[in-house]
Formats: structure tokens, sequence, C-alpha cells
């Protein structure tokens, strides 16, 4: 959690300001007076939006923003109209949570319009809202999108200076083939089955089991990685739980301190999201915790209850993955594997352009692209190098695979900062050597058959004055090592096979 590379303090910084965004959401909603129900509202409106909002530029992130209201509102609604009749209730959660996986398909816009929706759902379960609340909840949450918006464009506008990467698109497909569209059928059914259990053991508390399930599939594509992270879920939900009980429970809802452990939380959430999905659990159990503690309803039962919903959640979300239109781990390794290694096919060739002079190539990009995309390959192998995999041979091979694209990183970075100096000139060497680059690339994502390219011979290290050569040197040997753990069992396949 503390050591994972942090470029920029991106993390730290985007922790910071969005402690300052629900901190200044949650003021605004107290000095106008609303009620504590509407003020924790506004607060997890402000967070959602400062965390689900990933839209890669400035005016798309403005743009969904705004749009938010327009999935909470309708929805916030319908769940505090419906709180009375459980039945019709069940049945709106549900086709919520549909459309708001299915939403993915439409990019990082769709993703946050689809968490906000089913949040503004599970929010009126958490603080048992009723329809006479509505228009306080609309303006709580009105005024916290405003909060969340002034901290993010106008006191500490971090991606107007430092703009953010493109997400990678999702894995292709159309109809049931797109994994979205999986997801949404996985998700719902993961959803009824942890409604009807949870409900069986709290008619109170049951929507934990709910929103267990959902946010293991948040950001996965394969059954490997949903059930990697609904494991992690578990481990982080019970350490907060351990931890709530130490620390939530004592405090017995005394404001000031509360107020300042949740600030906490929201940083770790932020801060953690990215390198450890079991600690940013950690720290949304023990939020949870404080907020119940402000709610006067916090007791040790209380706790013991939001871990049986939590793994009931989770047994829903693996059942689901398992028999409802799963997706293989390895078709999805394949892939982000194949996406990456065409990343950095093109960095190269960017490298080549801008090294001969045309001042429009920019290897940048692509090698910020590279970045995303080897964050995703490392999800996608999760379940393969996680601790308590089997299949030891497979683990090795993944391990292998990540550390030489790791590599291949490490030398894009080397090639772009060698384009950026302007005192480096074109080499008819680097022609040769680039095409080294794609001939690699080319063959370890060719189908396999008689017609693969073979990768090309070693050459001879060049010289250390000579960077640029250096780098493509060390790029074409991580590429030709990666033929072995990519093809080394046909019948194992762990990434790109025919």
């Amino acid at each position: 959690m503390f050591v994972a590379p942090d470029p920029g303090r991106m993390r730290l910084r985007n922790s910071l300001r969005a402690v300052i965004g629900v901190g200044l959401a949650v003021a605004v909603a107290e000095l106008a007076g609303l009620s504590l129900t509407a003020s924790i509202t506004g607060g997890l409106a402000a967070l959602l939006a400062l965390f689900t909002v990933l839209d890669a530029t400035v005016p798309a992130q403005r743009v969904t923003t705004a749009l938010l209201p327009v999935a909470g509102f309708p929805v916030l609604a319908l769940a505090t109209t419906l709180h009375g009749t459980p039945p019709a209730r069940d049945a709106a959660f549900l086709a919520v949570v549909f459309a708001g996986v299915y939403a993915r398909r439409w990019g990082p816009r769709g993703h946050a319009l689809g968490i906000f929706g089913f949040m503004m759902f599970f929010v009126t379960q958490f603080l048992h809202a009723v329809p006479a609340q509505l228009p306080e909840l609309f303006a709580a949450v009105t005024l916290a999108l405003l909060s969340a918006g002034a901290a993010r464009f106008l006191l500490w506008p971090i991606e107007r200076r430092t703009p953010p990467a493109a997400a990678p698109p999702g894995l292709p497909g159309t109809g049931l083939a797109r994994p979205t569209t999986r997801q949404a059928f996985q998700a719902t059914v993961a959803c009824g089955f942890a409604l009807a259990i949870g409900q069986l053991l709290s008619e109170d508390r049951w929507y934990w089991a709910v929103g267990t399930a959902w946010w293991i599939f948040v950001n996965t594509a394969s059954r490997g990685e949903t059930l990697v992270r609904g494991f992690r879920r578990v481990l982080g939900t019970v350490i907060g739980i351990a931890a709530g009980l130490l620390i939530a429970v004592p405090l017995h809802g005394a404001p000031a301190p509360t107020a300042a452990l949740v600030a906490v939380c929201v940083f770790g959430i932020f801060y953690t999201a990215a390198p450890s999905y079991s600690w940013m659990m950690f720290f949304v159990t023990v939020m949870a915790g404080l907020l119940y503690g402000l709610l006067g309803v916090l007791h040790p039962g209380l706790l013991l209850l939001r871990f049986e919903e939590t793994a009931v959640g989770a047994l829903g979300a693996a059942l689901a993955v398992v028999l409802v239109l799963p997706v293989t781990t390895h078709a999805a390794n394949d892939a982000w594997i194949q996406r990456a290694l065409h990343c950095v096919r093109a960095s190269t060739a960017a490298t080549l352009d801008r090294l001969a002079g045309d001042p429009a190539a920019d290897p940048g990009p692509h090698a910020a692209e590279l970045e995303l995309l080897l964050a995703r390959v490392r999800m996608a192998l999760a379940p393969l190098v996680h601790p308590l995999s089997p299949l030891r041979a497979r683990k090795a091979r993944a391990r292998q695979v990540l550390a030489l694209l790791d590599d291949c990183a490490r030398e894009v970075r080397g090639l772009v900062a060698v384009a950026a100096d302007p005192q480096a000139s074109h080499d008819a060497r680097l022609a040769a050597a680039c095409w080294r680059v794609e001939a690699a690339v080319e063959a370890l994502t060719a189908p396999a058959g008689p017609g693969r390219p073979a990768a090309p011979a070693e050459l001879p290290r060049p010289a250390a004055a000579e960077p640029a050569l250096a780098h493509l040197h060390g790029l074409e040997l991580a590429l030709t090592a990666l033929a072995t753990p990519l093809r080394t069992d046909p019948r194992a396949p762990l990434v790109v096979t025919a």
C-alpha cells in the first residue's frame, strides 16, 4: 500500500482532494440546515463523483459530473417511493443493477452513471429514506456535486495540469459475446441471489449482500478476475470489521472524532484503490461502521451481520460467473496482452518517426496507454498469480509474462525520453532495430501455424553511447523471451492461443 509506485504523486494528490471535496459537501449540507441523513447522502454523492468520473479529458469529466443527477435523481425517487413495498422495490433494484452494468458498454461515462444510479438506490436502503425526505435528498446531492465539481475543477484542477491517460476500451464483441452484456446478466443473477439470501439473514440490512455482489463486478472482465476480487473483498471486510470493533464501537458516534476518522477513511479509499482492493475495502468497512455510529445503531452484532452479508454477496458473484455466460480467464488474458504488445509496436514506430524529424510523431501517449494496458494485464493475470492458485506451472508462466512486460514498459519509457531529447538524431540502424521489434511483436501475436513469422535472431548489444539502440535492443530481448511463457503448453493456455 505504501511502496506502490505513485508517479507524480497523483494518487496522493487525488486522495487529498477527495477529502477536501467530500468534507466541503458535508459542510455545505450542514450549513444549509439539512438532516444527518441528507448530509450522509451528500457526502457519498461527492465521493462517487470524485471516484467514478474518469473521462480522459477535463471537459468530458465536467459533462459526466453534470449528468450524474440525470441518472441518480430518478433512481433516488424510485427507491424512496418503493421503500414500503418490498416486492416492487426488489424488482426495481435488480432492474437498476442490470441497467447500471449494461451501461459500461459506453465507456467511462456509462460506467460512472451506472455506478451512481446503483448507489443512489443503495443509499436509500442504507439510510431507510422515505418519500418525505426526497426534497432534501435532492438538495443534498445537488450541493454535493457542486462541491465536488468545485474541488475538482476550481480549487485543485490536477487533471488540467496533468491530463489523465485515456482508459483502454473494453473487450470487443456483439450481443452476448460482448463482456459487458454478459456481466449485466451475471451481476443481475448474483444480486438476485444475494438479495434473496440476504433478506433471510436480515430484513433490514440485506442490501449489504447486494452491494457486495455489485461491486465485485466493477472493473473485472473474466471469471478469474471476479473470483479473486470477491476473495479480496471478503478479506478486506473481515479486517475492517476487526478494526471497527476497536475504533468505531468505542466512539459511540461522537461527532468530532468520527468526522476526523471518516476523513482518514476517505483518503484511504482513494489512496489504496489502485494498488490494493483489500485495503480499499478495509477503509470502506471502517467508514461504514463509523457512519452507523453516527446514526446511533452500531453494535458488535451489526458488524458480524455485515460480514455474513458480504460473504453471501461474494458467494452469489462466484456462482454467477461460473454458471451464467462465463468469460474465461485465458480469453481475457489473450485480449489484453495482445493490446499491450501492439501498443509497444506503436510506441516504437512513433519514436522512429520522431527521431527521423517528424514533429507530429509523439510516443508519449502510446507509453501512457501502455501503462494502463499493463494495469489491465495485471488484473487479468491476478487469478493465476494469486497465492492460493493451485496451478503452479501456470502461476510461474504468468509471473514471467508480467516481469517481461514490465521490462518492455521500462524500455518504452526510455525510448520516450530519448525521443524528447532535442539533441537526439536519426540513425539508419534505428529503422532496422524498429523493424526487428515489430517482427518480434508479429511473431507473438500472429496465429499459430506454418505462416507465423519467426522471431528475429538476436543482435549484439549496442554501445552504451547509443541509448535509443540500447532501449530497442532491450525491448527486442524482452519480446523474444515472451515467446517461451506464452507458447509453452498448448494444453494449458495462458495467453495468445490460436
